[in-house]
C-alpha cells in the first residue's frame, strides 16, 4: 500500500479512496435534492412551503439508502465468512424479508426470499445469505433478475452442489396503479445444479420452505 507522508501525518490509498467515495456520495445527494425539488415544481407543488422545505433532502437520502446495493459486492459481504465444513446436507435460510424498487416505475416491491444450497465442503455464514439478498434488492430491480442474481452469488461464493432460490413479492406497480390488484403476488424461482437436475432435491427444498 502506498503511503504519502508529510510533517504531521500519513495518508494512505485507503483514506484517499474513502474520501473519494464520500465526495461522490455528497455529489449524488446534491443532484438528487435538485431533482426532487424540480419534481415538486413539476406536479404543481411549492417546495418552499413548510411541509416540503426538507422534502428534497429527505427524499434524496431515502433514495440513496434504497439503492445502496450498488456500492456493495459479494466479495466484500462474504469476506471471512466462508468456512471449510464437511457437511453435505441441505442448508436453508427462509422467509428473508426483502424490499426493492421496480426499475420500470421506481415504486417498491416487497416480500420474502428463501434460499437453499447443498454444500460442497464449504458453508457460508448464515447472516451472509441475508446480506446477499439485501445487496441485490437494494438496487433498481425486476424480480426475475433479483432471484437469479441471488442464486448465482451463492454459487460464486462457495461453489455448492446446487442452489435454490424462491422469491414471493407484492408489487406496488400492480397495487397502487395500473390494474390495482391489492392481493396479487408474484413468485419466481431459480434452481441451479442438483436443485435443477434432481427432482427429489428440488422437492425437498420446496417442501421445507413451504412448512
Amino acid at each position: 500500500m502506498n503511503v504519502t507522508k508529510n510533517k504531521y501525518f500519513s495518508i494512505s490509498d485507503d483514506f484517499d479512496c474513502e474520501a473519494k467515495r464520500i465526495k461522490e456520495d455528497t455529489d449524488k445527494d446534491v443532484k438528487l435534492q435538485l431533482i426532487y425539488k424540480d419534481l415538486l415544481f413539476a406536479i404543481g407543488e411549492n417546495p418552499s412551503r413548510e411541509g416540503l422545505l426538507r422534502t428534497p433532502e429527505r427524499a434524496a437520502n431515502a433514495f440513496l439508502f434504497f439503492t445502496q446495493g450498488y456500492n456493495q459486492s459479494v466479495k466484500e459481504i462474504t469476506n471471512g465468512a466462508v468456512f471449510n465444513e464437511n457437511h453435505d446436507d441441505m442448508v436453508i435460510v427462509k422467509d428473508i424479508e426483502m424490499y426493492s424498487l421496480c426499475e420500470h416505475h421506481l415504486v417498491p416491491f416487497m416480500g420474502k426470499v428463501s434460499v437453499g444450497y447443498l454444500p460442497n465442503k464449504k458453508v457460508l455464514g448464515l447472516s451472509k445469505v441475508a446480506r446477499i439478498v439485501e445487496m441485490f434488492s437494494r438496487r433498481l430491480q425486476v424480480q426475475e433478475r433479483l432471484t437469479k442474481q441471488i442464486a448465482v452469488a451463492i454459487c460464486e461464493a462457495i461453489n455448492p452442489s446446487g442452489v435454490g432460490v424462491v422469491v414471493e413479492a407484492s408489487h406496488m406497480c400492480m397495487v397502487m396503479r395500473g390494474v390495482q390488484k391489492i392481493n396479487s403476488k408474484t413468485t419466481t424461482s431459480t434452481m441451479i445444479g442438483v436443485f435443477r437436475e434432481d427432482p427429489k432435491t428440488r422437492e425437498e427444498f420446496l417442501t421445507l420452505i413451504a412448512n
